[in-house]
């Protein structure tokens, strides 16, 4: 199953946190689907591999996306038919432990630079005249877990961001929407996953008894990304196997 090849073709859409795991994915399902990607990430290599393996099809921006440079390249975008917010980090610590710097690090990677690259990605948006906006939030955006106070608070952030976004812009033909994974398969996770006590904890909280595939992921962002969901704005996809549901 898949979606048809040509359901973002002749589409711009990029994508922050592109080089690995989820976003790599994300740009990969894009470009299988035509679109042109502008692919994001600070490691220049992995952009590389993904500008291989779609010759002609991605851009690759390697840049932080909360440095100003970065503000000036979304700032002199023409058009932008889609944006994929993923770029994103986790302290995992109680809160009694969490230093300031924890602190900085996550409201700006996980809320500020959503803020920004949105804010200065707008003009570029607008000018679609049907553009969407993906936010990656998690389920922790919907619920608390103990040790991980800064990232649900993050996510928590995100969502209500998320709304206001899609009531702000639904006039102005942007649609903006969150995907909400659990945990998922990724180079950030497995170290956490190594740890079978956490691991029993996670799969006893997933009704599902299985961890996301970073596909499950970048299936649910592809939909949201095109005229598909052209009536889907300020709502979650919850990818989380019914961890959320209890």
């Amino acid at each position: 199953m898949g979606f048809n090849k040509d359901l973002l073709r002749q589409k711009t859409i990029l994508i922050t946190g592109a080089g690995k795991g989820i976003g790599k994915a994300c740009v990969e399902l894009a470009a299988g689907c035509g679109a042109n990607v502008i692919a994001v990430s600070r490691t220049e290599a992995d952009l590389l591999a993904l500008v291989d393996a779609y010759p002609g099809q991605i851009t690759p921006w390697v840049a932080d996306v909360n440095s100003p440079q970065f503000t000036d390249k979304l700032n002199g975008l023409e058009k932008l038919d889609g944006l994929i917010n993923n770029a994103g980090i986790n302290r995992v610590a109680p809160m009694s432990e969490q230093s300031e710097q924890n602190i900085d690090d996550v409201i700006d990677m996980n809320i500020r630079s959503i803020y920004k690259v949105t804010q200065a990605a707008l003009p570029a948006l607008k000018a679609s005249g049907s553009a969407s906006v993906v936010n990656m939030s998690s389920q922790m955006g919907f619920v608390g877990s103990p040790g991980r106070t800064l990232y649900c608070m993050s996510k928590h952030a995100v969502e209500g961001l998320t709304k206001s976004l899609a009531v702000e812009l639904a006039e102005q033909g942007v649609r903006v929407n969150t995907v909400a994974p659990t945990f998922v398969e990724t180079p950030m996770t497995l170290p956490m996953l190594e740890n079978p006590e956490f691991k029993q904890f996670v799969f006893d909280m997933i009704p599902m008894k299985q961890l996301a595939h970073v596909d499950d992921v970048a299936n649910a962002c592809l939909f949201l990304l095109s005229d598909l969901s052209r009536m889907v704005t300020g709502t979650s996809i919850k990818v989380d196997g019914g961890w959320t549901a209890r």
